[in-house]
């Protein structure tokens, strides 16, 4: 006897979603969790977890203040939440053009543009490790050194007017082009008002001594590993705080060196948790 068409579609449907159950609900899991327990992948799969943490995910060694803790290399910073936060991963989507500053009375409509985050990040690091933390386009109060240029004929013609457009305070410049520079007002948009953009280099050398990873977030904001270059900035530091030898904590830092994924792709990496953990345990 032939079922009714419409009866062979429903069970037809039926026979299509308990196979697709049965490859995809179970099937499929069972062997993802299978190749989780291959030799290699099993650390991976599980988290790769520590005893303070995942090494896979970056974290903090500052103090209740966020103040660095000078006995720990510094992770580069974060952008994930309130700092490598795995449920908010992000980056902070600021680009090369984010130079201005947004200045407001109100602390909660204030935002710093991603060139005075890297040059406040910049001079801190500097402070803390005893080394030059100047950069290009920076204030030596660690602001972006950038000015409004306001035109007589809008982009042409003489200069009218100059204003320092992330300081309320003192311009880092008290005059440019012999027009005397003003300080920027809360609140005030000065490109809309006609001012041309105009960051200014200053006399900060080309390759700063604090590499970029040291003030710049990763994409995901959760990234565990610092440049080999940052680790050895702040070497001194840790060699000074634990009473060893530069060579030794040099030595930690060569140890705890990926190098590049299959020879070739990347850029070697110092996994900043391990390092610290490897630290505490020559119980210095």
């Amino acid at each position: 006897m032939r079922l009714p068409a419409w009866l062979a579609q429903h069970i037809a449907a039926l026979r299509a979603l308990l196979v697709m159950t049965v490859l995809l609900g179970l099937a499929y899991p069972l062997v993802m969790v299978a190749v989780g327990r291959i030799p290699g992948l099993s650390d991976k799969a599980d988290g790769s977890l520590v005893a303070h943490g995942s090494s896979l995910i970056g974290q903090a060694f500052t103090d209740k203040d966020g103040n660095p803790v000078a006995k720990y290399f510094q992770s580069r910073p974060s952008a994930a939440g309130d700092g490598y936060d795995p449920t908010s991963t992000s980056a902070s989507n600021l680009g090369p053009e984010s130079v201005v500053d947004t200045l407001s009375d109100n602390p909660d409509d204030a935002k710093q543009s991603l060139l005075t985050q890297v040059c406040a990040r910049s001079l801190a690091i500097g402070k803390l490790e005893g080394v030059d933390g100047s950069r290009p386009y920076c204030t030596s109060d660690g602001v972006g050194a950038v000015l409004a240029v306001f035109y007589r004929d809008g982009l042409t013609g003489p200069i009218t007017r100059v204003v320092s457009v992330n300081q309320t305070g003192t311009p880092f410049l008290a005059s440019y082009k012999g027009v005397t520079v003003e300080p920027a007002k809360n609140g005030e948009d000065y490109v809309a008002e006609g001012g041309v953009i105009t960051p200014i280099r200053g006399n900060a050398p080309a390759k700063p001594v604090v590499p970029s990873d040291a003030v710049t977030a990763s994409a995901s904001g959760l990234d565990p590993d610092i440049s080999p270059a940052y680790a050895n900035l702040q070497a001194p530091r840790i060699a000074r705080e634990r009473s060893m030898t530069l060579d030794q904590v040099q030595k930690l830092i060569k140890e705890h060196t990926d190098g590049r994924a299959l020879g070739f792709m990347g850029e070697p990496g110092v996994n900043v948790l391990e390092l610290n953990m490897a630290l505490d345990a020559t119980g210095n």
